[in-house]
């Protein structure tokens, strides 16, 4: 693995790139740390370039305040990752909010994406019972500015429902950075990820091709962020894929996530 830094509109954007092959970009949600793919990267790299990066206003990255948090941006950041790393186009992952980001590029920067895999994106929009959730995440990010961001991030957790055992899989290192990656995630993040709304006739009219997916688990369950995929993959006419196991499954069942995600990659 090798690191590195690019410059952006004010901000130091840290990322990583592993293996050799297609470029393969991967973008990470909530807590937007590099390390959440280690696992899958790792595997994945004997087959594809895999760049992964903390995502601005995360971790190793830089955050200059004063600064609203804007999706558009967050797309051009992972534009400008991308040919850091050498690279003017590559197949891209993203999961929760960094499928939105994904959806965001398939709109606004077609050209980078050679395919789009979005994974369980938050866009709780298109949701038929959509009001429901857009009270919730409002009183979320009332309950985060009124009362702090571990109570918030707490009631966040428990509409998630994320087992115990990824939480325990993610390293040591990784879960440091996140845990002060919350207050950002809560106050600046979550809205704009939850409240965003995909292009579905811009995507189409682009003509990138993309796979909507979410995990077996999540489906089962019904949870609103899985709940999105199979809506989202009939408004743009695409494939609807089931993953391995719930939101996060890549940190836990890497191995066989990864053999998903490369099933998906060579189709």
């Amino acid at each position: 693995m090798r690191s590195g830094t690019v410059e952006t509109e004010g901000d130091t954007i840290y990322y990583e790139v592993r293996g050799q092959g297609p470029p393969l970009l991967m973008i990470s949600g909530g807590g937007g740390d590099a390390g959440f793919y280690t696992f899958v990267a790792d595997i994945l790299a004997g087959d594809y370039k895999v760049i992964t990066y903390d995502r601005r206003g995360n971790s190793r990255s830089s955050r200059n305040d004063p600064q609203s948090f804007e999706i558009s941006q967050q797309s051009r950041d992972a534009v400008a990752v991308l040919r850091a790393a050498g690279e003017t186009s590559a197949f891209i992952l993203g999961n929760s909010g960094g499928a939105i980001i994904g959806l965001d590029l398939a709109k606004s920067h077609p050209q980078v994406v050679r395919m789009l895999v979005a994974h369980e994106p938050p866009a709780i929009r298109v949701l038929p019972d959509s009001e429901q959730w857009r009270r919730f995440f409002a009183r979320l990010d009332r309950m985060a500015f009124r009362f702090g961001t571990n109570l918030a991030m707490l009631r966040f957790a428990l509409s998630v429902k994320i087992p115990w055992r990824a939480y325990r899989a993610v390293p040591h290192d990784v879960a440091l950075r996140v845990g002060r990656n919350h207050d950002f995630f809560m106050k600046h993040e979550m809205l704009a990820f939850t409240n965003y709304t995909p292009d579905v006739a811009a995507i189409r009219r682009n003509g990138v091709k993309t796979v909507m997916a979410a995990g077996s688990t999540t489906l089962a369950a019904g949870k609103y962020y899985g709940r999105t995929a199979p809506i989202l993959a009939e408004m743009l006419g695409c494939e609807m894929m089931a993953f391995p196991g719930h939101h996060i499954s890549y940190v836990d069942a890497p191995q066989p996530w990864a053999a998903t995600l490369r099933g998906v990659l060579i189709r």
